[in-house]
């Protein structure tokens, strides 16, 4: 059971059928409050891109995206997305979007290399949300303001939800700690990236972590982002402490997304300049698309989240091992 984290004594206060009326609650709220707080428009998404758009994800450059040939179409084949970061630039400058306006969807996608466990699953679900800015917004103070607005947000929605369901109490500080990768390896350099995310968010209750996917003064990366997408110097994720798990608990990625110098520039430190040939990249070399701070958030992460699930199969269907599946039942823990 290496994959699976049973709390000592936990038991769910809610049916799986009262579970499900509060997905719905928490996610209607919360994408309205994130709406409002970003001033964004909510759009329809693709679920499958060609590869050779170059608009997948590629993740941590490792990953399978899931493909399928299309029949009608002489098997050319497709991917289910990995997220939608770079597609929302696209929409951006195709549905005719204004600097300051932005937009969200909602994000499904298949990880087939996932490694399951409490909080991760083959199947994940976000709200992607895409603003636009100008040149002279990319900077950390811009960041700062949108990882505050997206925290308002959440926390506005775990108040909300509190007052529906009694047994809920707010967890939530009222301010987020901001701290870069650097700082947090120079302050834990003998633990693990994992182990200082733990630490920090059991001490500040929420943390936005900053500068991932740069090679730190110890040579390794704090964690793994694609070239193409995030600026490694303006982006992070948020980290709550989550005391069901007594884990750091990330609920969203985001940041200020690379203009051409950044892209050339990660793309070489990630040792894949050839993918400057494909469309997406090539557009965005050649000025054809706004620049833009954007991210996504866990649907079924916040959901356990402010529901005090311990596993995120609480929260959604998706395929787990057999015996992990018997052992969470045996334990009180009914996964979809």
């Amino acid at each position: 059971m290496e994959h699976l984290t049973i709390p000592q004594g936990y038991s769910s206060p809610l049916t799986i059928r009262e579970t499900e009326v509060a997905i719905k609650e928490i996610k209607d709220h919360f994408e309205r409050s994130l709406a409002k707080s970003l001033h964004l428009t909510r759009v329809s998404a693709p679920f499958f891109v060609r590869p050779e758009s170059g608009m997948n994800d590629n993740l941590n450059g490792t990953e399978r995206p899931v493909s399928f040939g299309i029949r009608e179409q002489d098997d050319a084949p497709a991917e289910i997305v990995h997220s939608l970061a770079k597609w929302k630039r696209y929409a951006l400058k195709n549905y005719d979007f204004h600097s300051g306006e932005g937009l969200y969807t909602d994000m499904s996608a298949i990880r087939r290399d996932e490694d399951t466990d409490n909080i991760h699953s083959l199947y994940v679900d976000q709200w992607d949300w895409e603003k636009i800015i100008s040149k002279e917004e990319r900077n950390m103070e811009t960041l700062e303001y949108t990882v505050r607005k997206v925290y308002s947000a959440l926390k506005e929605t775990e108040e909300y939800i509190s007052r529906r369901y009694n047994y809920i109490e707010p967890w939530l500080p009222d301010e987020i700690f901001f701290i870069t990768s650097q700082e947090l390896e120079d302050m834990f350099p003998n633990l693990t990236p994992k182990e200082r995310e733990h630490r920090v968010a059991k001490a500040k209750g929420a943390v936005f972590i900053s500068q991932i996917g740069k090679t730190l003064t110890s040579g390794e990366k704090h964690d793994g982002r694609a070239p193409d997408y995030d600026d490694w110097e303006l982006n992070g994720d948020i980290i709550v402490y989550y005391p069901v798990l007594d884990i750091g608990l990330e609920l969203t990625s985001m940041g200020i997304r690379v203009d051409e110098d950044a892209l050339r520039r990660q793309l070489k430190a990630a040792g894949c300049e050839d993918r400057a040939e494909l469309m997406f990249q090539k557009a965005l070399l050649n000025g054809e698309l706004p620049y833009t701070v954007g991210g996504g958030i866990g649907q079924s992460r916040i959901c356990m989240y402010y529901l005090r699930k311990a596993h995120i199969g609480e929260v959604q269907s998706s395929i787990w091992p057999e015996d992990i599946v018997n052992c969470a039942l045996e334990n009180g823990i009914h996964l979809l």
